[in-house]
């Protein structure tokens, strides 16, 4: 079964976003697309509203795109339980799922050319988190959450 998948971005992101959206529809992957094409809406707020539905469960996955994608993955990395990877090549995609059960991905249109992008969102939807010496490290992480108060559902 393949994860749902949220997609999310600004206008500046906007371009990145539909390319990507274009690949997963060719690749018939099935996802909701909660990006805007003009600045009317910040980028704070559709990261917010994408990365809370992948904290309650509505989405396993989720791709954000702003002009950096560093703006997108700052807001999603404050949703208690949602780990955000900035990623723009393969090798920290990959890295992002395997190690640190990344399950938001963000990426910046003004940063990297779409076909690169795309074997970004390909390395990374491949692959999951499987534990391993990580799992320990992911463990403390949790354990940071929960004792900042922090954790999912507080």
């Amino acid at each position: 079964m393949s994860p749902r998948i949220a997609l999310g971005g600004d206008d500046a992101g906007a371009p990145l976003r539909r390319a990507i959206a274009a690949h997963l529809t060719e690749r018939a992957i099935a996802f909701d697309d909660f990006g805007v094409d003009t600045d009317d809406v910040p980028y704070p707020e559709i990261a917010e509203r994408v990365a809370r539905r992948v904290a309650d469960g509505t989405y396993d996955r989720a791709v954000l795109c702003c002009g950096t994608g560093i703006g997108v993955s700052v807001v999603a990395n404050k949703i208690p339980g949602v780990y955000a990877a900035l990623a723009h090549d393969v090798y920290s995609a990959r890295r992002a799922r395997l190690s640190n059960n990344a399950q938001v991905l963000a990426m910046g249109a003004r940063v990297i050319g779409v076909q690169a992008a795309l074997e970004v969102v390909d390395a990374w939807l491949g692959e999951d988190f499987r534990g391993g010496p990580s799992a320990d490290k992911i463990a403390l992480i949790a354990d940071l959450e929960s004792r900042l108060g922090t954790s999912p559902g507080q």
